[in-house]
C-alpha cells in the first residue's frame, strides 16, 4: 500500500488571518514528501472560493517538480467539464515531458454548484462534456488526431506527447457508489474521499469490493482513499483544524458532504470523522499502525491530507515525513 500526500489548497482559519502563501507551502510539502519516502504528491483543483486555491494543478504540479527528483506528481482531480479538451492534453502532456514521465493523472466531473455557476455551464451537462473530454485525452495522448472543442476547428495531432505510453495512469473521483462499475469497467483507478460520503470502514470495504468486481481481467488499476492525517505530538492542533475545514465545507455547499450530513449530522464533527476511521492523528507510529487497516481491506493508496484547516505549515510538512519514515517498517508488510 503507497502513502501519498494530498493537498486540497484551502484557506481557512489562521491561512485567510495570516496571509499565508499556500501554493509555496505546498512546494514545500512536496520535498517534504518526497525527504519521508512518500509515492506521490496530489493537488486539488478549485476555483472562485477560499476552500481550494489551485485553479490550475499542471502550473503548481510543475513547480513541485522543479524541487524533487523521485516524487510522482499527480492532478486530483482536473475537473474536465471545465477546459477544453485538446488544451488540457496539450497543458499534462508537458508537464509529464518536463517531470521526466513522473504524471498521475486525475479527472473528475466537478460537485460545487458556485463553480459551475462561474464558467456558466449546467451541471446536467457535466457528464456528457466528462466522458467526450476523457476520450479526446486519451486519443490525444497516444498520437491520434483529435478535434478542438470550437466552431471551425481542424483535427490536430499533439506536437508534445507524454513521456509514458500511452498515456500517464488515470484515476476517477468517485462520489457515488453507483458510479463505481463504470469506473472500473474502464480499467482505471478509483479515488474516494470517505468522510464526506461513505459511513465508516466497513462500508468503505464493501465499496472496494464492488470495484474489484468490476475491473477487466488482468486490470492494473487500484483504489487510492484520501484521509486526512496528522503524526506529531501537538494532534490537538490537528483536531481544531480538521473543525475548521469541515465548517468550510459545509460553508461553501460541498454537495456530496452536506448532504451526508444532513442524513446524518453526527458527521459534522471532527470527533465523529475521527472515530469512523476517516482522520488518523497520533504518533507517528500510532498513525503508521493506524494506516494497515486500510491495507486490511484493499486499499493500495493512501492519500494523506497533511495540510488542511490552517494547520501549521511546519505542522504538515513534520507530520508527512515522520509518517513516512515512521510507516517504512509496515511498508513490505
Amino acid at each position: 500500500m503507497r502513502l501519498s500526500a494530498f493537498s486540497i489548497v484551502d484557506s481557512v482559519g489562521p491561512v485567510q488571518s495570516e496571509g499565508r502563501d499556500r501554493h509555496r507551502e505546498v512546494v514545500a510539502l512536496a520535498e517534504a514528501a518526497e525527504a519521508g519516502g512518500l509515492d506521490t504528491i496530489w493537488i486539488a483543483e478549485h476555483h472562485f472560493q477560499g476552500g481550494g486555491l489551485c485553479p490550475s494543478p499542471p502550473i503548481l504540479l510543475a513547480a513541485c517538480a522543479e524541487r524533487t527528483r523521485r516524487l510522482r506528481l499527480g492532478s486530483m482531480v482536473s475537473v474536465l467539464p471545465f477546459h477544453e479538451p485538446v488544451a488540457l492534453a496539450e497543458e499534462y502532456a508537458l508537464l509529464d515531458r518536463l517531470s521526466g514521465g513522473r504524471l498521475n493523472l486525475g479527472v473528475g466531473s466537478g460537485y460545487l454548484a458556485s463553480e459551475f455557476e462561474g464558467f456558466g455551464i449546467d451541471p446536467a451537462d457535466k457528464r456528457e462534456r466528462f466522458d467526450r473530454a476523457l476520450d479526446t485525452l486519451r486519443r490525444a495522448f497516444a498520437g491520434e488526431e483529435v478535434q478542438v472543442d470550437r466552431p471551425g476547428s481542424r483535427p490536430v495531432r499533439l506536437s508534445v506527447r507524454p513521456i509514458q505510453h500511452p498515456h500517464p495512469p488515470i484515476w476517477i473521483a468517485v462520489q457515488r457508489r453507483e458510479a463505481l462499475p463504470f469506473v472500473a469497467a474502464r480499467g482505471v483507478s478509483a479515488a474516494l474521499i470517505p468522510y464526506a460520503t461513505i459511513g465508516g470502514i466497513e462500508e468503505l470495504r464493501t465499496q472496494i469490493a464492488e470495484y474489484r468486481s468490476h475491473l477487466p481481467p488482468g486490470s492494473r488499476a487500484g483504489v487510492s482513499v484520501g484521509l486526512h492525517v496528522y503524526a506529531g505530538d501537538r494532534p490537538d492542533l490537528a483536531r481544531a483544524a480538521l473543525q475548521r475545514y469541515l465548517d468550510s465545507r459545509l460553508a461553501t455547499h460541498s454537495t456530496f458532504y452536506a448532504e451526508k450530513v444532513r442524513h446524518h449530522p453526527e458527521h459534522a464533527s471532527a470527533e465523529s470523522i475521527e472515530r469512523s476511521g476517516f482522520a488518523l492523528f497520533g504518533t507517528p507510529r500510532e498513525v503508521a499502525e493506524g494506516l494497515e487497516r486500510f491495507r486490511g481491506i484493499g486499499v493500495d493508496e493512501v492519500l494523506g491530507i497533511f495540510d488542511f484547516g490552517g494547520l501549521e505549515a511546519r505542522e504538515a510538512q513534520s507530520s508527512a515525513r515522520a509518517l513516512g519514515s515512521a510507516r517504512a517498517p509496515f511498508a513490505t508488510v
